[in-house]
């Protein structure tokens, strides 16, 4: 493991962001993290280590981020907390340094990203850029042409009420739903209200990318999936402002008062 460790200053030279002598004024400027700790000169990094410069993610020349496809047991934690038992870092033993983009329940399953790449993280958590997810969802008790009709057109949860969304009925107790939304345990807490227990909940699509491995295992994305991917995200909005639907503001209604209305007094001219 010694022979793949570099001095600080070296890596990021290589990465062509600056020179080694420009790399020791930033480190000693504490511009600098390792893993999310300020290091010293001469601190020594491996290939696993994550390296930042005022917050930003940086790599050696020519390093390909890492995309993966996750398909998440029951019983794994989203966390990059080592110190969580099951926590999907330990549990996906990647030789890089990976993070989850989003989370799943502990008791869900199904498909997650993993990756290294924060801009791509940052795209598609904005959770009003209208990016499908799509779930298979298993009951307590049959379902209703009138649940799946109420599911869909939004249910009074946490303060606001869901998006309209596509709900379709499966069988007697699974129904597919698409959300473009991420509220905390949406699905189970729409269902809940409508005094429905969810069994089994199993994500099988975000956005372009559709769950084809098995349970417990990883596939890198293809460059054509990641070039589409990018391609769908691309408009995403950066700012939590832009991403708001947008109202429009009521025209001011014009209306002409005589002056010796009781409603003029106090009004300018016109």
């Amino acid at each position: 493991m010694e022979e793949n460790l570099k001095r600080l200053n070296k890596f990021i030279g290589e990465t062509g962001y600056c020179s080694r002598r420009e790399a020791d004024k930033i480190i000693e400027e504490g511009r600098v993290t390792i893993n999310g700790v300020v290091p010293e000169l001469g601190t020594k990094v491996s290939p696993n280590d994550e390296v930042r410069i005022d917050g930003k993610l940086i790599r050696e020349k020519n390093e390909k981020p890492v995309y993966l496809a996750f398909y998440k047991p029951v019983g794994i934690e989203c966390t990059t907390n080592l110190d969580v038992r099951n926590n999907i870092v330990d549990y996906i033993n990647y030789p890089k340094r990976i993070f989850p983009i989003g989370r799943l329940d502990k008791a869900s399953e199904g498909l997650i990203f993993m990756t290294n790449d924060g801009d791509i993280v940052n795209k598609i958590l904005r959770a009003r850029n209208n990016h499908e997810k799509e779930y298979t969802v298993t009951v307590n008790k049959p379902i209703t042409d009138r649940f799946i009709e109420r599911m869909g057109n939004g249910i009074p949860i946490l303060d606001t009420v869901t998006r309209k969304c596509k709900v379709e009925q499966i069988s007697k107790f699974t129904f597919k739903i698409i959300l473009t939304q991420g509220l905390n345990r949406q699905i189970r807490r729409m269902t809940e209200y409508l005094g429905y227990d969810v069994t089994a909940l199993k994500r099988i699509r975000i956005i372009n990318i559709s769950l084809d491995i098995p349970v417990g295992r990883y596939r890198d994305l293809t460059d054509a999936e990641i070039k589409e991917l990018n391609e769908l995200i691309e408009p995403s909005s950066k700012t939590e402002e832009a991403s708001l639907p947008k109202t429009e503001v009521p025209k001011r209604r014009t209306e002409f008062i005589k002056r010796d209305d009781p409603r003029f007094k106090g009004r300018g001219d016109y």
